[in-house]
């Protein structure tokens, strides 16, 4: 299926409008690319977010929104507990909060704070009587109930990251058997060689934090990160690099490999060579990998979860819900939505397709309705999405 021009595509039980471009499974083969700078690079981003009172974003057919909690600093990634509680990174506040929704009303009624005083928390994940979160220049974990989610410690430190400049989010994911903890850290710089080897990689270590090494590196920011919950691989979404022109390079979702290189800074999408980058690695983007899924250029796609829900029809079963942040290096937006991804046997089976939309109500205004950030699968099969623009998270639902 070309996806250089918009098309309809049927999927589940509705219609959606696929998003144009570079947006496609790949199944590891090299696409085929326009040249850099091949368009001016744009400073586009949005001068505000400014939704309109009552806004809502747009979902397909069958399905409908509503706010699930609002009044955040600056809300990011979301994580459902064990006994299904909503874990929130209020990453402007520096908190961990914890939403409830015990009479199933669609919306969050108890909201508590599980910690404060953190450094730009983002990443959470859980493992045994821990809370792992990480902060910007470590990764630290409370012991807690995991029956009610009250914290029964304090911090304790688990693993030093690099601390100071670029990209400040640290995502975390545990291995399927629980032995395994993978850390993302994005890189300090737009092409920038690291002297600090951990940037621009996925280190993994055990779950106290020992025997900590590079899992994949070349990955300028992996944002998401997440196990496929059938075959355990690790997936991650990446922010690729700027200032390459409107529709260069795409960002991506794809799997991990133990001891993978996958081109940054020297290359992207393969062996596509950067020529801002020098001195160049002849050696390394030659094993560069290509990703399985390209979302389109600047899209900037951070959490995705698994659909592991029974609520939404079966054709969504095990597939990807991606939220696109939004560009700001484009001369036309792109991004600002929620992309679905279909999955079979633990592999992407299908092309990207939109299925919350709404957040650009006027490609050529100054203004967008949100950001999207967070993703996650609620215990009861509903769909959660954190929007730091308008630090609300949605709910959508199924209605059956």
């Amino acid at each position: 299926m070309s996806l250089r021009t918009a098309s309809l595509f049927a999927f589940g039980t509705a219609f959606i409008l696929l998003q144009p471009a570079s947006a496609q499974v790949t199944y590891g083969k090299k696409p085929q690319l326009p040249p850099p700078f091949a368009t001016k690079s744009a400073g586009n981003g949005p001068s505000g977010v400014r939704p309109a009172k009552g806004f809502l974003p747009t979902v397909p057919p069958g399905f409908q929104v509503n706010v699930f909690a609002q009044e955040f600093k600056y809300v990011r990634f979301l994580t459902t507990a064990p006994n299904g509680d909503i874990f929130a990174a209020d990453t402007g506040a520096g908190e961990v909060i914890v939403l409830r929704d015990p009479q199933h009303t669609g919306g969050a009624s108890q909201r508590e704070v599980f910690v404060d005083s953190l450094k730009r928390p983002f990443g959470i994940a859980f493992h045994d009587d821990y809370v792992y979160v990480g902060n910007t220049g470590e990764v630290v974990r409370f012991r807690y109930d995991k029956q009610t989610s009250k914290r029964l410690g304090e911090a304790e430190h688990v693993l030093d990251l690099p601390r100071y400049g670029g990209h400040s989010t640290r995502t975390l994911a545990f291995s399927k058997d629980g032995q395994h903890l993978y850390v993302s850290v994005g890189s300090s710089g737009n092409i920038d060689i690291e002297k600090d080897q951990r940037r621009g990689a996925i280190l993994v270590c055990e779950p106290d934090g020992k025997n900590a090494r590079i899992f994949a590196s070349g990955l300028r920011n992996s944002v998401g990160l997440a196990v496929e919950p059938v075959t355990g691989a690790v997936w991650g979404a990446v922010n690729e690099r700027d200032e390459l022109g409107d529709d260069l390079p795409p960002d991506y979702l794809t799997s991990v490999k133990d001891g993978g290189f996958y081109g940054w800074p020297y290359s992207y999408i393969g062996d596509n060579v950067d020529p801002r980058v020098q001195p160049q690695r002849a050696d390394l983007v030659a094993k560069a990998i290509v990703p399985d899924v390209l979302l389109g250029a600047h899209v900037a796609p951070l959490q995705f979860a698994f659909y592991t829900g029974q609520q939404f029809p079966e054709s969504y079963r095990g597939g990807v819900f991606l939220a696109e942040h939004g560009s700001w290096n484009r001369a036309s937006r792109a991004g600002y939505q929620v992309v679905f991804v279909g999955f079979k046997d633990g592999k992407a089976a299908a092309d990207p397709v939109p299925f919350v939309t709404g957040f650009v109500p006027n490609p050529a205004g100054s203004s967008v309705n949100g950001r999207p950030v967070g993703v996650t699968v609620a215990s009861d099969g509903a769909l959660l999405v954190s929007d730091d623009g308008a630090n609300v998270i949605y709910r959508i639902s199924y209605a059956k």
